[in-house]
Formats: C-alpha cells, sequence, structure tokens
C-alpha cells in the first residue's frame, strides 16, 4: 500500500496528506504520549493491556484522555480494517494539542490523536536459531521511564548506539544495575531461574513483560524481580529481550563477551514456544 489511510483528528485520510500545525506540543515539545499493539490474523494481541498502558500513560502527563475504551477500539480496528496485512503494528500517538508555545500546560487544548498501523516486521529465523549480540551502554534517559512518552531522544541515542556497532540493541546500565534496551525489556537466566528488574520508574513495563510472568508461572520457571547487577548479566547463563516487534529473542553476545554457551538457551526455547502458543489463542 503506496499511501496508507491513518487516522488523525476524526477522520481516516491518507498518510502523504496527514498535516499537524507547527505549534501541536508535540512537535514544539515532544509533549505527549504513544502506545504500539501487535496485531496477528487480525486480531490484536494483549488489547486490553495495551490500552490500559495508554490511558496510565495519559493520566501521568495530564492529558485528558479523549476516547472511552470502547471508542478506542472502534478507531483502532478502522485503521486496521484499510490495511491489506493480516499481521500489523498499530502506532498510537496523542499529544496535548496546538497552543501558543510556552512550557507549562495551556489552559485549553485539544488532543490530537494520530493512529497509523504498518505490517509487523519480526526477527528473521537465522536470529531466533543463532540468537543476536547486543552492546552495553551508561543509562543517561530521564527518571519517568515508566511513562510511554514521544519524547525518545534517549532512546534514539542508544539505538544509534547500537547501530553504529551493528548489533540488535543496547542494553542500558544505571548506577551499575540493568534498567532496560534501547526498545526492549532485558532478562536474564542464571541456574534456572529467570530474573528481571523490578517495575519501578526506571525501565518501561513492556506489555511482554506481564505476558512473560504469566508464561513463566504456565512452564514453572521460577522469576525474580530484583536488581540486577552488571556482573550478573555478564555472567548469565541466559539473556533475553522482550518487546512487541521481537517478541522473546535470544541475545548471545554482549560488547566482546559471549553470554552462557553462545547459543539460545532452554529457557528461551520454552518462552518462544509458549509465546507462539498464546499469539494463537
Amino acid at each position: 500500500m503506496l499511501d496508507p489511510l491513518v487516522y488523525l483528528n476524526g477522520a481516516l485520510t491518507p498518510l502523504s496528506e496527514a498535516k499537524i500545525p507547527v505549534l501541536d506540543r508535540g512537535f514544539i515539545f515532544g509533549d505527549g504520549i504513544y502506545e504500539v499493539i501487535p496485531v496477528y490474523a487480525r486480531k490484536m494481541f494483549r488489547a486490553e493491556q495495551h490500552l490500559a498502558r495508554l490511558f496510565r500513560s495519559l493520566n501521568a502527563i495530564g492529558i485528558t484522555n479523549p476516547h472511552s475504551k470502547d471508542e478506542w477500539f472502534a478507531l483502532i480496528n478502522q485503521v486496521m480494517a484499510a490495511h491489506e496485512a493480516d499481521d500489523q503494528m498499530v502506532y498510537i500517538q496523542v499529544t496535548r494539542g496546538v497552543a501558543k508555545r510556552a512550557h507549562a500546560f495551556p489552559k485549553e487544548a485539544t488532543p490530537t490523536v494520530f493512529i497509523m498501523t504498518n505490517p509487523i516486521v519480526l526477527p528473521t529465523g537465522t536470529a531466533r536459531e543463532q540468537g543476536v549480540a547486543c552492546v552495553s551502554m551508561e543509562d543517561k534517559r530521564w527518571l519517568h521511564c515508566e511513562i510511554k512518552s514521544i519524547s525518545l531522544l534517549g532512546n534514539v541515542l542508544a539505538a544509534q548506539n547500537a547501530a553504529e556497532h551493528s548489533v540488535t540493541e543496547s542494553i542500558q546500565f544505571r548506577d551499575g544495575y540493568l534498567t532496560e534496551a534501547s526498545a526492549s525489556n532485558v532478562w536474564i537466566v542464571k541456574n534456572g531461574v529467570m530474573m528481571g528488574p523490578p517495575k519501578d520508574n526506571l525501565i518501561l513495563e513492556g506489555i511482554r513483560y506481564g505476558l512473560i510472568q504469566e508464561l513463566c508461572a504456565e512452564l514453572k520457571i521460577p522469576l525474580e524481580a530484583r536488581r540486577i547487577s552488571r556482573e550478573e548479566v555478564f555472567s548469565a547463563d541466559e539473556v533475553m529481550l522482550s518487546s512487541a516487534t521481537k517478541e522473546v529473542l535470544a541475545v548471545v553476545r554482549i560488547d566482546d563477551q559471549t553470554i552462557g554457551n553462545g547459543v539460545p538457551g532452554p529457557i528461551y526455547h520454552q518462552l518462544y514456544k509458549a509465546y507462539q502458543q498464546a499469539k494463537a489463542n
């Protein structure tokens, strides 16, 4: 689809014709939030959880939610239906709206609502079978990473760092402890125990975080949420990434160090299989 239809402020319009005023606070300040929902066989995956996080992010920065849950689902389905692909990645963005440029919230502004979707691009079979490489870096982002903000410069710089090292992700550490990657949650396995950083303000709680907790419970894999040191990451038996586009993906090298045996491990294989089953339900 060369010029796909998108939703912008009440209407479906070709992407090439979708325009916002330059004084939109999302453009001027990055004052807005976003959400990304994977779609398999034209069915949104974990839709309730994604929409709940959208609502939490709106509330966290004081943007009035412009739609009810049913209205959101109707709009998303409208955009999905306009696209050919059965497997999609829906992107939703809400900004505070258009106002005279001033840092404090305007007294009156109508939120800008934008929805688009594209075919979902998942990791290759080779990446699944062989695992991927990452690079480590210091986490220098702000202290409200739990908000899914469109102000993503820190994440952009981390992703660029990974690109410059020709690896999949930058795995970040704050004061010597694991936080997350540029666009993924990070997990480790040691002696059969799955571990992830706590769900606090230093990470974005990915929707896959809750899913992995559920899958580990079903598979009887012990799981701990706690602070994880840099040393524990590099000495782990397995390291994994999780995100909407990566699903769950094994990391076999960080910097110049091999993780575990240098191949995707047994816990990864169990979780990947269970993830695919969850998608099919």
